[in-house]
């Protein structure tokens, strides 16, 4: 009687992350791992990368690479294919997916001599409508969650193995990872893991027990470098595995070839249950939360399979609950589209960057709440748009639902911005492209309410369930976080730029920063029509109201924007019957790099800032080498406030600065008119 230990490891790193933090983790993660694994050449396992982690190891890691290379050639490791630069491959274009597991199978082909047969389907995103491409691409198995199979009613006891499934005629092999060793390895000490899995050999003779799950967990989650390599908890694993007569070590191939399916199975668009959880509402993330709590509680809980009763969300619902990573992917949508006719490689290799999922989503890790994450998507996605126009030398405006949410957006591509507003978001500006830095300043993130930020605001613990073992990522501890409260602010709209707000006299900085303001009108958010004016210019308006208590006035808004090369236009006006005396509030939001390189009117920018009858503001970025400049035809006050967040992380919470809010603030009595312009220069 013994158990197959199906073993596997993922490793990944955000598309172009720092070069410090790569570094690292072949230092303290990849290569200490293969060392140990190297001492025991008979234990077999299987291991991915996605495709540009390997890139930038074999060019800036030689030693780690060659350890790979060693495991190949003495036949202990299979490799797995996946997308390259690890894309959802449900989210992205049949013919990108495609193109980039093929790109992941040479480049294995090519440095460890075998041709994947197996694929690592990232964050386990399940939908059968890849079975086909991926099937094109010589792949007969793929990894799942033992989750995607209690959820239609299998029963944990018989998974055990693999089983076959199927869309539009095509079959794949689909191995579910067993959820309980995902939590046990390497958190439990090794000899009650591999005490486990000789148990389970006795229980399920000639099975097969299944995990595949992140390798940055061997070194450099929090706390696991001392524990796996320091404290030995790895050797003594691979020492007890290799010892015991119940467990053998194999490849998911080689178990492929020698084993039968269970059956077959038809499995839902899912993923992991936690990624259910996170994909949620925050409200109703925590709904979830107190009803499993609640149906743990039952005296027959052992009678109830949670996991076919109780579900989450699924991935795609991110682009639903962050307008940021929404417009992320629609773009890299867009740009697929264009592909057709261009296909260069600098195009695709930018293409296919931009397709990464990390930037796309939040959980655990920081993910989208990552500026720099958000800055090398933006890259990416201008660097395509740089081949696409790199003939243009005027004004260039397309208008056409690029977010694919039943409104349009105005798309302006000059020889230096690129510049795409909302019709749907108050005819506000979404994005502002430096087009020779690649730089987006409206890649902003508003401020949410997450379903972790109820835990800070309530002080609740997390649970620490390890005793004898260490904490994973998802036992962290939520306490002693008072002073972090006071830096947790929502915002009631989307940050972008113009923003239109009616507001009065009560309006100050500190509840400007917190946009905790009274506002009367619904211009904020409202809808807006959406009219090309010239072959250089667009207009917004709205028919909106003014709400002050129990009286509403009908308000009229208009705003105009003409585009040079270097600069926009705006002229915005309001009628209205409203006859008390309000101010008019025109909010920018920018994302900036660096906020130490910032001057403003030539003095760093601090944390906040007031300028009172101002005509002109000027304000240069160091990081950029770029000066970006307001010009009015009429004095106004200005706001300055930092914009930032409060993200949960895999270390605990991150305090993150994500841009600057200007407030520009001019009175007026039932109407006006603002003329200005924005404009970027060396």
């Amino acid at each position: 009687m013994s158990t197959s230990l199906l073993l596997g490891i993922h490793c990944h790193q955000p598309v172009d992350n720092f070069s410090e933090v790569l570094d690292n983790a072949c230092l303290k993660c990849y290569k200490p791992f293969l060392e140990v694994l190297s001492e025991f050449p008979e234990f077999k396992f299987s291991i991915h990368y996605s495709g540009w982690l390997l890139e930038y190891i074999k060019k800036h890691q030689k030693d780690t690479f060659k350890l790979l290379q060693e495991a190949s050639y003495r036949g202990s490791v299979e490799f797995f294919s996946g997308g390259y630069y690890e894309p959802i491959l449900a989210s992205i274009p049949r013919r990108d997916r495609i193109a980039q597991i093929k790109k992941l199978n040479s480049f294995i082909k090519r440095n460890f001599k075998q041709e994947p047969r197996g694929l690592w389907l990232t964050e386990r995103v399940w939908d059968s409508s890849i079975i086909a491409d991926i099937k094109a691409c010589g792949i007969e198995y793929v990894i799942v969650d033992d989750y995607h199979f209690l959820s239609v009613g299998h029963k944990k006891e018989n998974l055990k193995g693999y089983y076959i499934s199927e869309d539009d005629g095509e079959s794949i092999a689909l191995f579910p990872i067993d959820k309980e060793l995902r939590y046990d390895i390497p958190f439990k000490p090794s000899n009650e893991v591999v005490k486990g899995l000789e148990e389970s050999a006795k229980k399920y003779p000639n099975s097969a027990s299944i995990i595949f799950d992140d390798g940055e967990k061997f070194g450099i989650w929090p706390n696991t470098y001392e524990w796996v390599y320091e404290k030995e908890w790895l050797r003594e694993f691979v020492k007890g595995v290799v010892a015991s007569e119940e467990i053998k070590t194999t490849t998911y191939g080689e178990f492929y070839e020698n084993n039968r399916a269970l059956g077959n199975t038809y499995l839902p668009i899912t993923s992991y249950f936690e990624m259910g959880e996170w994909s949620l509402k925050p409200k109703d993330a925590i709904e979830m939360e107190y009803l499993l709590e609640a149906v743990k509680n039952i005296d027959r809980n052992s009678e109830l399979e949670l996991d076919k009763y109780i579900k989450g969300g699924i991935w795609k619902s991110f682009f639903i609950k962050y307008e940021e990573s929404n417009r992320i992917h629609k773009r890299v949508l867009e740009l697929s589209r264009y592909s057709k006719g261009i296909r260069t490689k600098a195009y695709m290799e930018s293409l296919y960057k931009a397709e990464c999922n990390d930037v796309m989503w939040h959980g655990v890790f920081g993910g989208l709440y990552l500026p720099n994450l958000r800055d090398n998507a933006y890259r990416f996605i201008i660097d395509c748009e740089n081949i696409l126009h790199k003939d243009v030398t005027s004004t260039v405006l397309e208008c056409e639902d690029i977010d694919m949410d039943g409104f349009e957006e105005a798309k302006v591509i000059t020889p230096n911005l690129i510049s795409i507003f909302s019709s749907k978001y108050g005819g506000q500006l979404v994005e502002f492209d430096i087009r020779d830095r690649s730089f987006n300043l409206q890649n902003t993130l508003t401020r949410r309410k997450e379903a972790y930020h109820y835990k800070i605001e309530q002080n609740r613990d997390g649970d620490n369930k390890s005793k004898d073992g260490i904490d994973s990522i998802h036992d962290m501890n939520t306490s002693k976080l008072d002073e972090l409260k006071e830096h947790l602010k929502f915002d009631p709209f989307i940050k972008n730029s113009f923003i239109d707000h009616i507001t009065d006299y009560s309006l100050y900085l500190n509840n400007f920063e917190s946009s905790n303001f009274k506002e009367y009108g619904d211009f904020t958010s409202g809808k807006f029509k959406l009219e090309q004016t010239s072959k250089n210019s667009i207009a917004f308006s709205r028919e909106g109201r003014i709400i002050n208590g129990e009286e509403s006035f009908d308000a009229d808004l208009r705003k105009e924007f003409t585009f040079k090369s270097r600069t926009i236009d705006f002229n915005i006006s309001l009628r209205s019957e409203c006859g008390y005396s309000l101010q008019y509030l025109l909010e920018f939001n920018f994302h900036f790099a660096n906020l130490d390189e910032i001057k403003i009117e030539k003095e760093p920018f601090e944390k906040e800032l007031f300028l009172e009858d101002i005509e002109r503001l000027s304000l240069y970025d160091g990081y950029l080498g770029k000066k970006i400049s307001f010009e009015f035809n009429d004095k106004v006050n200005i706001f300055i406030t930092r914009v930032d967040t409060i993200s949960q992380s895999e270390a605990g919470f991150d305090h993150t600065n994500q841009a600057l809010s200007f407030g520009f603030i001019y009175p007026f009595q039932k109407l006006f008119s603002l003329e200005g312009s924005i404009k970027v220069g060396e």
